[in-house]
């Protein structure tokens, strides 16, 4: 078991994973500020200052708090706020993903549409062109 996870070491995939689990750690970091601090405020404040997180609803006769930490102390809750505030997180990230990958998609292919240059002719080419226009002028003449 050693000797294969040595070879599996070797061949950099153990590198690879550790790089690509701390390049998802911090973008995840990045995201969760970006729509928790950035986004959700600006879709609060369309929605008219709404707070999804604070929605639940009580599962036992004894919840009569109105707000979450309150009702958690009275019984049990069913907390739906949360999952539906990481449901239009994601939906946001999402947009805006499929936002900025659809426009570097248009402009990679702006740059593939332009037709490329025909390459220098050779100088046999160049000769040859030049055979071809003194025949040309003999036969006119």
């Amino acid at each position: 078991m050693l000797k294969d996870f040595r070879d599996f070491a070797m061949k950099g995939n153990v590198v690879d994973l550790a790089v690509a689990v701390i390049i998802g750690a911090a973008f995840g970091a990045i995201v969760t500020s970006l729509v928790g601090d950035v986004i959700m405020p600006i879709v609060g404040s369309i929605a008219g200052g709404l707070d999804f997180s604070n929605y639940f609803v009580g599962l036992s006769k004894n919840v009569t708090a109105t707000n979450l930490v309150d009702a958690k102390k009275q019984g049990a809750v069913l907390a739906y706020g949360n999952f539906l505030t990481l449901v239009i997180n994601f939906l946001i990230v999402a947009f805006v993903l499929f936002i900025v990958i659809r426009a570097m998609s248009m402009l990679k292919r702006k740059e593939q549409a332009k037709p490329a240059e025909p390459p220098k002719p050779t100088r046999e080419e160049e000769l040859l062109t030049e055979i071809r226009d003194l025949l040309k002028k003999a036969k006119k003449a």
